[in-house]
């Protein structure tokens, strides 16, 4: 509406990606299902005018930062006043810019996490530079969060004040930044400190304001043109139970679309919607499948070496930092080079053509791409070269972005040297490359799905209703997990009747085969073709053949002895006050042991005064994610059962992310208070059985506060259920240093193992709340879908190879594999003396290496990691007049 239409844009796009004389059309398509993934916009910050964003040149937004961060950024990377150019060394961020006031009762889940990874980023920039955020709470509250937190402030330095900005005030002249809060008055026992003493006023050079999320006004139209149910906030409405379905049938909402919240959690939402549209459209799977066909694949035995070099500008992402011409000028130059040019975008679908066609053209038989990582480029420019009729395997990559342009992005002579230097050793190894093949493999259409709770059962269903058989084991006598345990929900939803239905679903469904009392003995074969034997007792192992594994064991609510529990009958952890609040309401008839000792102690009836406690045991290395929201639950439980109750909450931080802030809005209005401490001024905690008393060193008065509770609720953490470490042992899978399952990489393959065929979902994974594992459990399904919906599988290629001639039947390479897949073929003569050699198939193998490393006969090689493939890298790296 606005545009001048001068053509600018037209005539100096380099991709020649705008054309003004098109037009605007409709089409229509048909579709079974429609995934809402639309995203937000961060909060207009002009509209906080007390911080000055629009009037104050150095107070910039938490995504402009970013920007200034960034190697390709306008200063590159380095963090400058906007007012004069001059390094930023005094920097402070504003916390719950567009979050937690008045017109935003949410908390948007990021802010305190990026906020907390940029200030790392600016100190490692410049160690020199002094970081100070100011916050509320600190909301470090998904897998690594907190450690990452704690990371920042003791190995960084980054400083953190609980205060909320009201002002921002700049110096017209010096253009800094002044602000004024009250310092941390922690630790301070003296009553008579004057609080006034403690203001302090402090000038900074830039101040970042770490804004919220909002739904634009563009989103909500969307939503109101299809018809589904949005709140007040533009926000997609959602059931719990349901999380991904929107109001309209076949309509999923994925995303901070349906709240806020960061990357690995939308990449979840995604995979999960996905899922969920699978189950619809599983009867149509593969009909409009389009198979990509290559030509018959060239043999290129014997042929001296054509090498054809393309080298990428990736815009000024490369191209700003070292000479690419000069790059590819010299590339012409090395042996076995018969073409080099240089490409502004080598990934374009243009220069993919060009690379294809140039294949052909000049009868190259290898090929080197010097651009960016091959984690993430390589198959597309293998798939080109195949596409002209050439084996992937004649392809190799430097990756000249990484490792010049971003190191090296202060000194551009040096970076072009390193960029000549890489592309000097892949030339040298391409040329020693020689073709790879693949057999295709028949899979089992089916899963195993271990663990029988909310995230099992839902992963099943999924699964079932897309078409796939699936086993389901669980370890109890039943089906339910810790759900059979909770009676009661912060949206008031009825998780006892979910859990029943979901049940029923799952008895009821012909596809999935539920084994009880069931545990895994063992495992072999690789992804698509498994093999696991299932114990029931001492009856014989059931042996059950599969094509992926999901784990969704679940976890565990941590039982120690902190603070008296075990030792009083008045102290109870949160499951266990859940149990004695659904006995008052006649919901439950039995109780564990523990549980009516305590309901005796209160004569069987609710607590007059009652104390929580947050941040037990483990919970002081990982944030346990669910116990704030679950502690803001009960206390609203009780005030809602008997209102005049005296609820107290002790806490380090309330991490009620996303709309969970609400309940801690709704706990203050409804009286709970909230007594906060730290690691050093822990609450002090006499229990016994007729009474317990607590007292704690109140910072904020600077006295010491008395209570007498009835009763103590430990929010005690979840912890991995009992038998992770063995399961994992078993499944040869991974955990984190908390003993949680470890996925692949937090972003890229949220519900992955690294081992392929393996998925996690559910409190196995961390621990989460019931719709968060219901989400990460279709999430799961869909993984697992991709491979089960496939006729066959790839099986072989850079795998591992044994010499017969050389091996010796040592056993090294049987011992060492992580996966169990060598064997040593022939017979036992003697003691130490073995015939025969070993044998490694090539469709189990995952070419991991590590037998190749460790083979003392160096009868081992990996298929295109050869030996003599990366000694000649090393020699052209150290002579720069290597020849072929």
């Amino acid at each position: 509406a606005i545009c001048s239409e001068c053509l600018s844009c037209q005539y100096n796009c380099q991709a020649d990606a705008i054309d003004h004389n098109m037009v605007d059309r409709i089409e229509k398509v048909q579709v079974g299902a429609v995934v809402l993934a639309p995203g937000y916009q961060i909060y207009r910050a002009e509209l906080s005018q007390e911080y000055g964003m629009g009037r104050y040149p150095n107070v910039i937004t938490a995504l402009q930062l970013e920007r200034l961060l960034s190697a390709s950024g306008p200063t590159e990377g380095h963090v400058q006043r906007p007012s004069d150019g001059k390094p930023a060394r005094r920097i402070a961020f504003l916390q719950c810019v567009g979050s937690r006031d008045q017109n935003h009762d949410y908390c948007s889940a990021v802010c305190c996490m990026y906020a907390a990874k940029e200030a790392v980023m600016i100190k490692e920039h410049d160690p020199e530079a002094q970081v100070h955020v100011f916050m509320m709470d600190m909301r470090a509250f998904s897998k690594g969060y907190e450690a990452y937190y704690q990371r920042a402030r003791r190995q960084y330095g980054v400083d953190y004040t609980r205060c909320r900005i009201s002002e921002v005030k700049e110096d017209p002249e010096t253009h800094k930044l002044k602000l004024r809060y009250v310092r941390d008055a922690d630790g301070i026992q003296d009553p008579t400190v004057d609080e006034q003493s403690l203001i302090t006023e402090e000038e900074f050079d830039l101040v970042v304001l770490s804004v919220g999320m909002e739904i634009s006004d563009s989103v909500k139209q969307l939503g109101n043109q299809l018809g589904i149910e949005l709140d007040e906030y533009g926000f997609c409405h959602t059931s719990l139970f349901n999380p991904l379905q929107t109001s309209q049938p076949g309509i999923f909402a994925a995303g901070p679309f349906r709240e806020p919240k960061d990357i690995p959690e939308s990449i979840v939402d995604a995979c999960g919607a996905s899922a969920q549209a699978a189950s619809l459209l599983s009867e149509a799977r593969h009909s409009l499948t389009v198979k990509p066909e290559y030509p018959p694949e060239r043999d290129v035995t014997g042929e001296d070496p054509r090498i054809g070099v393309f080298v990428c500008h990736c815009g000024s992402n490369i191209g700003g930092f070292l000479d690419v011409p000069d790059v590819a000028e010299y590339a012409q130059t090395l042996p076995g080079v018969v073409h080099a040019e240089s490409n502004l975008y080598t990934c374009s679908q243009d220069a993919i053509n060009r690379i294809t066609e140039t294949v052909k053209e000049e009868n190259l038989n290898r090929v080197v791409v010097s651009s960016c990582t091959p984690h993430t480029h390589a198959p597309l420019f293998q798939d080109s070269i195949r596409s002209a009729g050439l084996n992937t395997a004649l392809f190799e990559m430097a990756n000249i972005r990484n490792q010049c342009s971003w190191v090296h992005s202060k000194d551009k002579p040096a970076a072009t040297v390193k960029a000549r230097e890489l592309t000097r050793m892949a030339v040298a190894r391409a040329a020693t490359l020689q073709p790879i093949h693949t057999t295709q493999v028949e899979i089992e259409h089916s899963a195993m799905v271990i663990g029988g709770g909310v995230a099992g059962m839902t992963t099943s269903l999924s699964l079932a209703q897309s078409g796939f058989e699936v086993h389901l084991v669980e370890r109890t006598h039943e089906l339910g997990g810790n759900v059979r345990h909770v009676y009661t929900t912060s949206s008031g939803d009825d998780p006892q009747a979910f859990l029943n239905d979901l049940v029923h679903q799952v008895e009821a469904e012909p596809r999935i085969q539920v084994y009880l009392n069931h545990e895994i003995e063992r495992t072999e074969g690789f992804v698509g073709k498994l093999n696991t034997w299932l114990r029931n007792g001492k009856s014989a192992a059931t042996q059950i053949a599969h094509g992926v594994t999901i784990v969704t064991t679940g976890g565990q609510e941590y039982r120690g002895n902190e603070y008296g529990y075990g030792s009083s009958s008045r102290v109870v952890t949160g499951l266990e006050f859940e149990a004695l609040l659904a006995r008052y309401e006649g919901r439950v008839d039995n109780l564990t042991e523990h549980e009516e000792e305590a309901w005796q102690a209160l004569g069987g009836s609710l607590p007059d005064e009652l104390a929580m406690i947050l941040c037990i045991g483990p919970a002081k290395q990982y944030c346990a994610r669910i116990c704030c929201t679950t502690a803001l639950k009960h206390a609203l439980a009780l005030k809602r059962m008997k209102p005049e109750a005296r609820v107290t909450i002790f806490f380090k931080d309330v991490r009620a992310y996303g709309f969970k802030e609400r309940l801690y809005t709704k706990a203050r209005e409804a009286g709970v208070i909230f007594v906060q401490y730290t690691d050093e001024n822990v609450p002090q905690v006499h229990a016994r059985n007729d009474h317990v008393e607590i007292a704690i060193q109140d910072h904020s008065i600077g006295h010491e506060l008395h209570f007498r509770p009835d009763i103590l609720l430990l929010s005690t953490p979840v912890i991995p259920a009992e038998g992770s470490a063995d399961l994992a042992s078993t499944l040869k899978v991974s955990r984190d240093a908390d003993g949680f399952f470890l996925e692949a990489h937090i972003k890229l393959r949220p519900v992955d193992f690294s081992s392929d065929g393996y998925f996690m979902a559910g409190m196995a994974h961390y621990p989460k709340f019931i719709d968060e594992s219901i989400v990460q459990a279709q999430a799961a399904a869909a993984r697992a879908a991709r491979i089960l919906s496939q006729p066959t599988l790839t099986a072989g290629g850079a795998v591992a190879q044994v010499d017969p001639e050389k091996c010796v039947g040592c056993l090294t390479c049987v011992r060492v594999c992580p996966f169990s897949v060598p064997k040593v073929l022939g017979d036992f003569v003697g003691v130490g003396d073995i015939t025969g050699a070993a044998h490694i198939e090539s469709t189990v193998c995952h070419g991991c290496g590590n037998c190749a490393a460790e083979c003392p006969a160096k009868a081992i090689t990996i298929a295109h990691q050869e030996d003599d493939q990366i000694t000649v890298k090393l020699d052209a790296l150290l002579k720069e007049d290597w020849k072929a």
